[in-house]
């Protein structure tokens, strides 16, 4: 079941204007992402050894196609010693697998451009070159169809939430740019036209929650799967990116780290919102219990996916399926 990462030049979507990455939907219709986040690496540590034997676990078990690391990876100095054994149990089996940055990742030694290049260039790893003068590039990958030809039916959209707020007397944490909101917008109308102007079904994820995640949680109407054990982090303010969403009708899932404690997903106007599972050791505070990494399966060309938790030691955990079925 194990997915081959090409680079390709999406012709269709933005003629040559850049080379993006692109994952293949199998001959049965379904690609299956494994999430970790909030690895909180701290290099020389042996609490640390949780994190990589449990991804070493879910991903013999699992088998995914597909890898992302929703930000907090290293949360100690050596960084550039430390990324290369994190990733190891992905890069051991082959996988193609990204990441975005958390708001922790920029406070020991190494810059985020400095990051980001050290593990674009490592193996599997399918995150595009950064462009000159940007410090951590959005980006996004294009799914394409199981035929074998370069259709994309589908996308993931990685985005940057950055650490703290920008702007004083706003919150603690900032929140997704006009910038970003547009660059989002535009890739996802070139997307929708080239597939003769049907929005093709696409995930997004980031690190610290949008503001939606706290609104779905306050209404009684909506389900939660999963533990709500603290409060939900999020972004400071909020700057349109759901609105954005639901204008471009691609997006109906939307996956975050950043509050160890929560593990839920829940549906806030028609989109999933999911939090990963605390992927981490006892570096850092944490009450779940076991840490493990979220599943999801999509399936091609249609707005639906399956997903739940498996937990260190095997236990799998919180199965559901989006939309979920009427009672």
């Amino acid at each position: 079941m194990n997915l081959a990462a090409v680079l390709s030049v999406l012709l269709a979507v933005c003629g040559d204007a850049f080379a993006q990455p692109s994952l293949r939907f199998n001959s049965d219709g379904t690609l299956k992402i494994v999430q970790f986040t909030d690895t909180h690496y701290k290099y020389g540590k042996k609490a640390s050894h949780a994190a990589t034997e449990m991804m070493d676990e879910v991903l013999e078990a699992e088998n995914p196609d597909f890898v992302i690391i929703t930000g907090d990876l290293v949360y100690s100095k050596g960084v550039r010693e430390a990324l290369p054994e994190l990733v190891e149990p992905i890069v051991r089996r082959g996988l193609p697998w990204a990441m975005v940055f958390g708001n922790h990742d920029e406070q020991f030694d190494m810059t985020l451009p400095e990051m980001y290049d050290a593990m674009q260039v490592m193996a599997g790893c399918i995150m595009p070159p950064r462009p000159e003068g940007v410090d951590s590039p959005d980006y996004s990958v294009s799914l394409l169809g199981s035929d074998g030809s370069d259709r994309v039916v589908g996308a993931l959209y990685c985005l940057d939430s950055h650490s703290g707020a920008r702007v004083p007397g706003i919150g603690k944490y900032a929140w997704l740019t006009y910038d970003q909101i547009g660059w989002y917008r535009g890739e996802s109308m070139m997307r929708t036209q080239a597939a003769g102007g049907k929005p093709v079904p696409s995930l997004m994820f980031m690190h610290i929650p949008l503001q939606e995640f706290s609104a779905a949680h306050g209404d009684p109407k909506n389900f939660l799967l999963g533990t709500k054990g603290e409060n939900i982090c999020h972004q400071a303010a909020n700057s349109g990116m759901f609105a954005s969403i639901k204008e471009m009708g691609d997006v109906f899932g939307v996956f975050c780290g950043h509050d160890h404690d929560n593990d839920f997903v829940t549906q806030y106007a028609g989109v999933m919102l999911g939090y990963g599972r605390y992927s981490g050791g006892k570096t850092v505070y944490n009450h779940l219990g076991k840490n493990g990494a979220r599943v999801i399966v999509l399936h091609e060309g249609e707005p639906r996916l399956d997903t739940w938790v498996r937990l260190r030691g095997g236990d799998v955990i919180n199965t559901t399926a989006f939309p979920r079925a009427a009672k």
